[in-house]
């Protein structure tokens, strides 16, 4: 048994044991039929609109079903092209053709802890688009965004498999570097953050963006310093081509690979020399499906099997974006609270979970919110989509990633 199935079996028992409680303390309730509600704005594609009881008063919320078993119908990752880099969701559902999508993962929004890095901009958790494997996750202690839940991780993921349906997992960084003295794990792949004493492979998917962020805060604080035992190496074509004390930035090319190190990290790469032989090796291996991943994208899961998980805050209420998975994962639910003044309260973690409940989920995966929180849709014949909440912050904030809604005629 894998580290992370055991630490998924203990939660789902403290789930059973406190399901009866949880049922009693919450009490917001999605209307009755409104998943089915509302407008076809593609086959197998709805989009509807509802008010929900909170505990702080009445929210507006914005909801897309989409059911996975029309073969006209399917869900991607919408990103920029390369994980450091951020755009506005209308505009990566436009340039993909998506109709319809909501905003993803939590990410590396600022750096005010350290003065004179750049931030990156790219998410915390695993990323795979059309099968490819864009990044690995932060540790946990360097994400942004509300504390987990007890049992939850960076590594979590909302995604669809190879066979059509959606499900919620984790995904975790296999990899390795080998060198003539021998192989060592691979740290992390196109992270804002690596693990302390690591090293960190950067490929062409991360972009052109200073890599010094992935060197500074620890494990455990992401407002640690930066590291001040740090080396770069560059491999081209397998051979070490260049070297450097500290990360830098620009485009990697498609037959390049940037090895980033700290501490213990960096002491390994300096033995490397110019023309030596190296293999990078790396994979995201699901802790509990065998079934390869079309797209994925990190968050944290409030719902599994029905049931909240433990520990969900019910206190804090603000404008949300979630995901639901109905029906054995072949209908999802894609879901965003308004952040209009009038319901700019919002709903708390806990009160999301029950209302994705309500609407039919057996598991559910907040996504980023407040500014970020936008969902878009196409209107039936139109060129493009438009935003159907209103965005907390007035305008839409420019994103990492998201979930397109992608619809054949």
């Amino acid at each position: 048994m894998t580290r992370r199935t055991a630490r998924f079996k203990t939660v789902l028992t403290a789930l059973a044991a406190w399901s009866a409680l949880a049922g009693a303390a919450l009490t917001t309730a999605a209307p009755a039929g409104a998943a089915e509600d509302g407008t076809e704005i593609a086959p197998g594609v709805r989009y509807t609109a509802f008010d929900v009881q909170a505990a702080k008063g009445v929210t507006h919320a914005h909801l897309l079903t989409v059911d996975l078993r029309s073969s006209r119908t399917s869900v991607g990752l919408l990103y920029p092209g390369v994980v450091a880099s951020r755009a506005p969701v209308s505009r990566l559902a436009d340039s993909l053709g998506a109709v319809a999508g909501v905003n993803g993962d939590f990410f590396n929004i600022t750096e005010t802890q350290h003065p004179g890095v750049e931030a990156t901009g790219a998410p915390v958790g695993p990323a795979i688009a059309n099968r490819r494997v864009l990044k690995a996750a932060v540790p946990d202690g360097q994400r942004f965004g509300p504390a987990l839940p007890p049992g939850a991780t960076t590594k979590d993921v909302l995604g669809v498999g190879v066979d059509g349906r959606a499900r919620v997992d984790g995904l975790a960084l296999d990899g390795s570097v080998r060198t003539r003295d021998g192989q060592f794990a691979l740290g992390g792949l196109n992270q804002y953050a690596l693990p302390g004493g690591s090293v960190g492979a950067f490929t062409s998917d991360w972009g052109g963006v200073s890599r010094a962020r992935a060197v500074c805060g620890t494990d455990t604080d992401r407002a640690a310093p930066c590291s001040s035992d740090t080396y770069e190496v560059t491999v081209r074509d397998g051979r070490v081509v260049s070297a450097a004390d500290t990360p830098g930035a620009g485009p990697i090319d498609a037959d390049t690979t940037v090895l980033v190190g700290r501490e213990a990290g960096a002491q390994r790469l300096r033995k490397l020399s110019a023309g030596e032989a190296v293999r990078v090796r790396h994979r995201l291996v699901a802790a509990r499906s065998r079934v390869p991943y079309r797209f994925a994208l990190g968050g944290c899961p409030v719902l599994i099997g029905g049931r909240p998980l433990p520990g969900l805050d019910d206190t804090t209420s603000a404008v949300r974006t979630a995901v639901g998975v109905a029906e054995g994962g072949r209908r999802l639910l894609l879901f965003a609270v308004d952040g209009a003044p009038a319901y700019r309260s919002g709903l708390t973690v806990a009160e999301v979970a029950d209302t994705l409940r309500g609407l039919g989920s057996e598991d559910a995966f907040s996504l980023d919110g407040g500014g970020s929180t936008t969902l878009v849709a196409r209107d039936p014949g139109a060129a493009a989509v438009t935003v159907r909440n209103h965005p907390s912050g007035g305008a839409e904030r420019p994103v990492p990633n998201g979930i397109g809604v992608f619809a054949r005629s």
